[in-house]
């Protein structure tokens, strides 16, 4: 009898997925297409709100928080459940927003002052580069502030993109997000074995290839984040080796009034090796070394909720 429970659970477990998967993909749908019909911005502070009080009670915030003593062991306790609060009030609005995508960015260069995106003299000068230099180029991203506008930003600057990204489980729920996703993104490439290959014909096709780059690889290359050693994807690195082109990074910062930044970095020399070769772990070293840098400036505004380090 012992013997055959478990079985029974895994057959009902198995027997039931579909069904809890379609619940959850009509859910996301639902949430997704009502969303679009509120005001965006009261949307966002709701969801907000909604994820600073159901956050805490969930497993990934002992996650954040260990992984937040870790990085800060100077702060106190106090200042580290304040950026926890910010994390989950981030993630909340990210979600509001993601509804809206296809309309979020505004950005007027004759009116900056009244537009919703800000955009720093020398970050146009980038992307004016980037557009005319004839060359493609690979962009990298991280979980910051609202992650998902990055590419609307190369879009907007007229950028031939394309955006890795990864697929939700759910097959509904990835037509729906495909779906917003797929307005002003460029060309979207979902992560998978094929991916390398696409990515690496499109920096060939002289098209702008960027994806995030933050999360731990089990199989990546070993670097240093915030002092720890840790691992991280290499793809970017090893795209590089094949297809030499600049490498910027773009961050979209969350300001007061509810108002972003947009910034790209100026060209991320890679290390080489002895016969001058791509050094594939240290390329994507210096990658990382700039990520920490923006998250130590905005630490409440990443997502510190996955286990970075193992």
């Amino acid at each position: 009898m012992s013997r055959l429970l478990p079985r029974a659970r895994a057959r009902l477990r198995d027997a039931t997925k579909p069904i809890a998967e379609a619940a959850v993909g009509a859910l996301t749908i639902g949430m997704l297409r009502t969303t679009r019909y509120f005001d965006p911005i009261k949307t966002a502070n709701l969801f907000g709100r909604i994820a600073r009080s159901v956050g805490p009670m969930m497993r990934e915030q002992r996650i954040g928080r260990a992984n937040l003593i870790a990085a800060f062991p100077e702060k106190s306790p106090a200042e580290i459940e304040t950026i926890l609060a910010g994390v989950w009030d981030n993630l909340g609005r990210v979600g509001a927003e993601f509804a809206h995508l296809d309309h979020i960015w505004e950005h007027d260069p004759a009116y900056p002052e009244q537009s919703r995106i800000e955009i720093l003299p020398r970050t146009h000068e980038l992307f004016a580069q980037l557009r005319l230099d004839g060359k493609p180029a690979l962009i990298f991203a991280s979980h910051l502030g609202n992650w998902e506008l990055p590419a609307l930003a190369a879009v907007a600057h007229g950028l031939d993109a394309a955006i890795l990204y990864r697929r939700p489980n759910i097959a509904s729920a990835d037509r729906a997000i495909e779906e917003i996703r797929a307005v002003k993104m460029g060309t979207l490439i979902p992560a998978g074995r094929d991916a390398p290959l696409k990515l690496a014909e499109a920096l060939q096709n002289g098209q702008h290839v960027a994806m995030l780059v933050d999360q731990y690889l089990t199989n990546g290359v070993e670097v240093t984040f915030f002092g720890r050693k840790t691992r991280a994807n290499p793809m970017l690195a090893r795209l590089l080796r094949q297809v030499e082109c600049p490498v910027h990074g773009v961050r979209i910062i969350r300001l007061p009034g509810h108002r972003f930044r947009a910034e790209l970095s100026d060209e991320v020399k890679p290390v080489r090796d002895a016969a001058g070769k791509i050094d594939v772990q240290g390329t994507t070293q210096a990658i990382t070394s700039v990520v920490e840098g923006w998250i130590r400036e905005y630490p409440d505004q990443w997502l510190w909720l996955h286990r970075r380090w193992r």
